[in-house]
């Protein structure tokens, strides 16, 4: 019983984890420093309308050299699993300089 039990556990953490997910994007030679900056991307209708805007430029400060990562952090995963009830989504931007 205890292993069907630790075998079911470690397939569906096993899930969780594939399902987290970051896209990384380097604009011109990618991050040269330690700055980072961070905003929140909040979607309506599961993730198909966005109602803010995480401007990266904005977030660059000008840089010609930053990289740009957009991933679903833990508690972005927590705002999820609440927030799918109503159709809100969010999805962390980092921008590093």
């Amino acid at each position: 019983m205890f292993r069907r039990f630790s075998a079911a556990f470690l397939i569906v953490a096993m899930l969780f984890v594939i399902g987290c997910a970051a896209h990384v994007h380097q604009v011109g030679k990618g991050a040269q420093g330690s700055s980072v900056t961070e905003a929140r991307q909040w979607y309506i209708v599961w993730g198909l309308v966005p109602i803010n805007n995480a401007d990266t430029n904005a977030m660059a400060g000008g840089a010609a050299d930053y990289e740009i990562t957009t991933s679903i952090t833990p508690v972005d995963f927590i705002i999820n699993a609440i927030g799918s009830y109503v159709t809100i989504h969010a999805r962390t931007v980092t921008v590093r300089k």
